[in-house]
């Protein structure tokens, strides 16, 4: 197998575009991380109960799972250009919407409307950004491909963290509405910038492609899409409500304190998920193969063990504050790692123009756990506190587990090459367990 030390470009268009491409994607997930808290703690001190602000999330993330299958036909068929450029002009109508608004019009069905518009942007520009990785990896190094999945994901999250620091800080120094207008400022600059410096298209663009092959047909794809499913929702369903609310309410944290805290912790965790392949390697490198199904099943088998230590701290009496900060900073490790192997699995999947019909489903599969986690999140808090929503993310945990056991064992499966079967109809991989 062909290991390169740096990103192979297959023109240096696409390169350059990539580039590009990421950047817009830097400022767009900004924006939205920073978005989420503003709006999260806007509603908070209007005195919302905990699920009442979760609801308020259920549209960003039910249009995601929609944007998600819908996008990815799109983006075959019209171009990975174009669902770039459309999330980015959705993202500035959504926050726009809260920025000009009369104050008057600042409750939740307004709000949930606009996040519906900030979950569609959100999701066409990630998957437009992981769809472009493949477009400038030489075909055939996977070893790049994950690193370069890998380093993509990671940034986005760390720019994820800032954002929700950068949310905490603009609520506390200018407000709610002159925030989201320096939100929609970002993300206007992002598409002039990009739109004006971008030549050519994006990718292939196939005019054939169905609507019904928004579905896939690839059995590795399906499960690791339920494998996803249950992975977001162990992290979102303590992370998205729960915690924020416990640290604000629990705790006594100020909410630049709670915004700083989250913020620290999605940068540290992509900054784990960038690096992903060096953990990976370390346990694997004797085998010389890259991540493959029980990869991820011993991972996900591994992070169930934190949410648990930190429910059963919380119930001993265990300092608060020291079980929250050890314990989620281990629980994002390992996170990390797994979410980062995910990612580099549904590509390695992936072939030629099922590429982002592939990432659009199996992120349509991450939005629908993310929706699920969110809800819990609120109602479990409400009903049981932090300690419900931990020992849903464990079973949440143990079920990507077990899933991830049906994904490919490439030892089985790749052969002395490590080439991954290819079935015989255009491209996908007919891979099975």
């Amino acid at each position: 197998m062909a290991h390169s030390g740096a990103m192979t470009a297959k023109t240096p268009g696409d390169l350059r575009n990539y580039i590009l491409v990421t950047a817009a994607y830097w400022a767009d997930t900004l924006a939205d991380g920073a978005s989420r808290v503003l709006v999260l703690f806007f509603f908070y001190n209007l005195g919302y109960t905990p699920f009442e602000l979760a609801t308020i999330f259920v549209f960003y993330e039910l249009f995601g799972i929609i944007t998600n299958l819908v996008g990815g036909w799109l983006a075959a068929r019209f171009g990975l250009k174009f669902t770039l450029f459309g999330g980015l002009g959705v993202q500035i109508v959504a926050l726009s919407m809260l920025a000009l608004a009369p104050e008057s019009w600042l409750v939740v069905p307004y709000v949930m409307a606009s996040q519906a518009l900030s979950g569609i942007a959100k999701d066409l520009t990630k998957m437009s950004s992981k769809s472009a990785v493949k477009l400038v990896v030489a075909g055939g190094d996977e070893g790049a491909l994950f690193r370069w999945v890998s380093i993509l994901t990671g940034s986005k999250n760390a720019l994820k963290g800032i954002g929700f620091f950068l949310g905490g800080l603009l609520l506390t120094l200018v407000g709610f509405q002159t925030a989201m207008l320096i939100l929609a400022a970002i993300v206007v600059t992002a598409l002039i910038a990009t739109a004006g410096l971008m030549h050519g298209g994006l990718g292939s663009v196939n005019a054939k492609a169905k609507f019904r092959h928004i579905f896939s047909q690839n059995r590795a794809v399906n499960v690791l899409a339920a494998a996803r499913i249950f992975l977001f929702a162990s992290r979102d369903v303590w992370f998205v409500v729960g915690l924020p609310v416990f640290l604000r309410t629990v705790l006594g944290w100020s909410f630049w304190e709670v915004g700083g805290f989250l913020a620290l912790w999605v940068i540290g965790y992509g900054a784990v998920q960038a690096s992903a392949p060096k953990f990976v390697r370390r346990s694997a490198a004797e085998r010389n193969r890259e991540p493959d199904g029980r990869t991820a099943a011993l991972i996900a088998f591994l992070l169930a063990f934190f949410p648990a230590m930190i429910a059963i701290a919380l119930t001993a009496n265990v300092d608060q504050t020291l079980a929250i900060v050890v314990g989620l900073a281990a629980f994002g490790v390992i996170f990390a790692v797994n979410s980062a192997v995910h990612s580099y699995l549904i590509l390695s999947y992936s072939q030629g123009d099922k590429v982002a019909l592939n990432v659009g489903f199996y992120y349509m599969a991450n939005a629908a756990g993310r929706l699920i986690g969110t809800l819990l999140s609120g109602l479990l808090y409400q009903w049981q506190g932090l300690t419900a929503c931990l020992w849903a993310s464990v079973i949440f945990v143990l079920a990507a587990g077990l899933l991830s056991l049906m994904l490919p064992n490439q030892r089985a499966s790749a052969g002395a090459c490590g080439t991954l079967p290819r079935d015989e109809s255009g491209g996908e991989a007919a891979l099975t367990a």
